[in-house]
């Protein structure tokens, strides 16, 4: 049951203390989030919270592009078999979980970081009764993890004990992981938050306690943060976690990064420990009006620009206007590895075995139309693959699925829906369209532009508006027959989108379209395995040719990010992968007050 509008303080029990007046505060928004486990975020907002406290064996480089790992929990990099099949990591030492009363053994102090951590972290994943949204990451890739995760069917307890041939723990701080086959993208799957540590004391101290499962409300990490509290669906705090200042580690802001990183002051930090900023505090404002005049009144460090916005934010030259520039403001503009699409249920009556029903409503959508409302803040999408990944469309090609409302209206006659209408019924075809922005107006009224494309050739769209945590279980539970999503890339390799066509990765994994194609899969089982060379990038233009065919999606838009922050922001550098990177943030306290008394 959830826990809804109840404030939740720290894990040791214990009131929030109010901040500090030499304390650095960052304050800002969050979307909904589902908690803090791990194994159940399948969302940006609730992996960025997450990332915050927990870590894994590898992280971004912050400021490196192209994108790379470096050592987190992990001492290096992985040493890998010949064959690519073994992995042996070293875990290091004298990292500590922090301070909670679920360890018991040492009368509520941490206890130290081991391989055992990761070994348990990934077996949650598996454990069907998680009801993980990660498991796609690890299916068939570890021997005999498929086996462990059969044995927790049906309402016997699991059996966290139960070996797994391929996650050994040869010694404390050794964790070796065998493949099923080699699989090159490997390593940004332990990058992943579903990889991340996770305490066995913590998990079974807090499943079960008055009846309810509190551990998605519990956190207990290694990070740099903790969790102060949460205030379901309005404002969570996080705070220092004091730990990582007691032991020995020493987390520093990187010296190097790629050029203009100098120029722009993203290298002042260089060498100073981490984090800089001693409590986070972000609120959930679905408003787009009420999130911008906290940001115009420097009561959110940063801020996206609304559509109705932008016209007041962004000059004909694609600037920031004079007046916002002169209060300090600062634009910052970066590509995003994202797709934007409509997804078809495959498993629904009448979209599924539709595919001509499917080609008419791609045909129909609007490109030049949609990236107006938008302020052309996005690009056209020719494509499931985002610029910039290998084996995605150039920008420039042309679309397959181009307006073209005759050849739309043609289909549909050939679909058995002539002018929209079913002969059967004699009445207008209707579409559900779920959506997952229940209070937001800026997507009401795209969904209303979207509609009215679908209207020119007789299709009426019926939009269902949920909130975000309800919109994710209706599409894990396969409750959808059209739905509006996007795919923000784990990683950054085409596997990371074309496994969301995927058979066996169908919901609740990532697969929400429940497409299934035996050609494709057999496809992606050989590309899953190759390292990357040109003949795999041929394969994923391949795969992506046969998507666009089949029409399991219709691909909106690739979306550019535009933002703003205050000059007092420091240290950021937009990043399409940031999970765990606020750490380096920073910001000017001094210069914030100062800014409050001038414009306010």
């Amino acid at each position: 049951m959830a826990l809804a509008g109840l404030s939740f303080s720290a894990c040791r029990g214990q009131p929030v203390k109010p901040a500090s007046p030499h304390e650095i505060v960052y304050y800002g928004e969050t979307d909904r989030i589902r908690g803090f486990d791990p194994a159940r975020a399948g969302d940006v907002a609730s992996a960025l919270a997450i990332s915050r406290i927990y870590e894994g064996l590898y992280q971004y480089a912050y400021l490196a592009r192209p994108y790379r790992l470096e050592p987190a929990l992990a001492e290096g990099m992985p040493e890998v078999s010949a064959d690519g099949l073994v992995y042996t990591i070293h875990v290091r030492r004298g990292i500590y979980f922090s301070d909670d009363p679920c360890f018991v053994a040492t009368g509520g102090r941490g206890r130290e970081l081991t391989a055992a951590d990761f070994v348990y972290a990934i077996k949650r994943v598996a454990d069907v009764k998680t009801e993980s949204t990660g498991f796609w990451a690890f299916n068939e890739r570890i021997v005999g993890l498929n086996e462990f995760r059969d044995a927790t069917l049906g309402d016997q307890l699991v059996n966290y004990d139960r070996p797994v041939a391929g996650l050994e723990t040869p010694d404390r701080y050794t964790l070796r992981i065998t493949l099923t086959r080699p699989y090159p993208q490997w390593v940004w799957i332990l990058a992943m938050h579903y990889a991340f540590a996770v305490p066995r004391e913590a998990v079974e101290y807090y499943t079960g306690r008055a009846g309810r499962e509190w551990f998605h409300s519990h956190p207990v990490g290694t990070g740099p943060y903790r969790l102060a509290s949460w205030t379901r669906n309005y404002r969570i705090e996080f705070v220092r976690n004091p730990k990582w200042a007691e032991t020995s580690r020493v987390e520093r802001y990187p010296s190097e990064g790629e050029s203009g990183d100098l120029e722009n002051g993203l290298l002042a930090a260089a060498g100073r420990p981490v984090p800089f900023i001693d409590r986070v505090v972000q609120y959930v404002i679905e408003d787009a009006s009420t999130q911008w005049l906290l940001f115009l009144g420097g009561q959110v460090e940063q801020s996206g620009i609304s559509r109705d916005n932008w016209d007041a934010v962004i000059g004909a030259d694609r600037k920031l206007t004079p007046a916002l520039a002169k209060r300090g403001l600062r634009l910052l503009t970066a590509p995003s590895m994202t797709t934007y699409y409509v997804g078809f249920n495959m498993d629904d009556p009448v979209v599924g075995p539709n595919k001509k029903l499917r080609q008419a409503l791609c045909f129909a959508f609007d490109a030049e139309a949609w990236m107006r409302y938008y302020n052309m803040r996005m690009l056209p999408a020719n494509g499931p693959l985002p610029p910039g990944i290998a084996g995605a469309r150039p920008v420039e090609a042309p679309n397959p699925y181009a307006l073209n409302l005759e050849k739309a209206r043609r289909l549909m006659t050939e679909a058995g829906y002539p002018d929209g209408v079913d002969p059967v019924t004699r009445r207008r075809l209707v579409l559900t369209l779920e959506v997952g922005s229940a209070n937001d107006p800026d997507a009401r009224a795209s969904v209303e532009l979207f509609a009215s494309f679908m209207e020119k050739i007789g299709v009426r769209i019926e939009p269902s508006y949920s909130n975000w945590p309800t919109f994710l279980d209706k599409l894990d539970r396969r409750q959808s027959q059209l739905f509006r999503l996007a795919w923000v890339s784990d990683y950054p390799d085409a596997e990371n989108f074309l496994q969301l066509f995927y058979g066996p990765n169908s919901s609740p994994g990532p697969n929400h379209s429940n497409y299934v194609n035996p050609e494709f899969d057999k496809l992606y089982e050989k590309v899953r395995i190759m390292p990357d060379t040109p003949e795999r990038t041929v394969l994923y233009q391949t795969m992506a040719a046969i998507v666009m065919e089949d029409v399991p999606w219709l691909c909106l838009s690739y979306p550019l990010t535009f933002g703003l922050q205050h000059g007092w922001m420091k240290n950021y550098k937009p990043h399409d992968y940031p999970y765990g990177l606020s750490k380096y943030y920073d910001l000017d306290a001094a210069a914030r007050l100062a800014w409050r008394e001038r414009y306010r």
